[in-house]
Formats: structure tokens, sequence, C-alpha cells
């Protein structure tokens, strides 16, 4: 069964809507390689609506020049939760809509992929979470205080205890953490 690898920028404070408050550290050749060594160990990729309608005009038209992540996100088989979007190919390649969130089409998923990556979509991944269905969540973790913006984790979350796989400080002074399902 394949792995699910979510992946998300957040600020000190848990902030991650926008991820423009990374641009200013830029990103260090361990940061790509760690961050290529996740997305190459997927196949498919799974957003949210709103992520989605992000990432499609963003990615859909970068090259392998533009980005060495383009050939990633453009030609993986991408997979939308969502009761409302419409012909989600008509915005970005190899994308289909799975209906609302359904933990039991998830684990369907997981079964047809080696790995399955995700990006922002921070109420899909809360629920995946709840479900026990996220295998690793890779935090990358910016030393700003923002202050402002939508938390991954708002107040209200159910609690949650994961266990520590890896941590890495990168030069640029983000820490990169690596948590999976509480060990037994």
């Amino acid at each position: 069964m394949g792995k699910i690898r979510v992946h998300e920028f957040v600020s000190l404070d848990g902030s991650y809507e926008d991820p423009s408050f990374t641009f200013d550290f830029g990103w260090t050749d361990a940061m790509f390689e760690r961050m290529g060594a996740v997305t190459g160990s997927s196949d498919a990729i799974l957003l949210g609506k709103n992520t989605f309608e992000g990432f499609a005009p963003a990615w859909k038209d970068r090259t392998p020049e533009d980005d060495p992540g383009a050939p990633f996100f453009n030609d993986s088989t991408k997979y939308v939760v969502s009761s409302t979007l419409q012909n989600p190919e008509d915005q970005w390649q190899n994308s289909t809509v799975i209906g609302g969130y359904d933990a039991t089409k998830i684990r369907e998923l997981k079964g047809k992929h080696q790995g399955i990556y995700i990006s922002g979509s921070g109420t899909l991944v809360r629920a995946l979470l709840a479900d026990g269905l996220v295998d690793e969540l890779h935090l990358l973790t910016y030393p700003v205080v923002l202050g402002t913006g939508a938390r991954l984790f708002p107040d209200g979350t159910d609690p949650l205890t994961l266990s520590l796989v890896e941590s890495t400080t990168y030069d640029n002074g983000v820490v990169h953490l690596v948590y999976g399902p509480k060990a037994d």
C-alpha cells in the first residue's frame, strides 16, 4: 500500500495559508534534494479544491527549465477532493474530482499508488490525520511569526499525538520536521 506524504510550509505561529512568507528564505540545495525525494516517491497528488485552484494556474505552464518540480506536478495523476468542482481536467492536465471527503475512497487510492503527495489543503489534511491516513507529515517550519493567516491546526482541532521521525535544520534557518503516526 502506498504512503500519503503531506508537505506544508508553516510559520512559527502555525500559519500556512499564504506561502509567500517563505520567499525571503530561498531554498537550499539540501531542501531541494529532500523535497525532491518526497515527490519522487509519489506517483499521485491529492488536493483540496482551494489548493487545486491555486496550484493549477501556478503549475500548468511551468517547464523543467522554470522549476525542476514541474514534471512531477504536471505529469502526475491529480485527485481533487471536492463536491462542487467541475471539469478539473480543463484547468490542469491529469486531474479528476473524486467527490467530497471519503476516507474509504482515500484508502482505495493508497492501494493504487506507490505514494500520494499532498501540499496545502488544510481541511483535507486535518481529516486525513484524524482518520489515521497520513503516513508522513513534512512541516517546513520557517523562523518567522506572522500573527495572521489561517493556521494548519486552528483552535478547536481535535487533539492528535504524532511521533517525530526526523528533523533537519537547513542553512537558511528553516527546520524540516517529519512526523508519523503515534508509535505504539
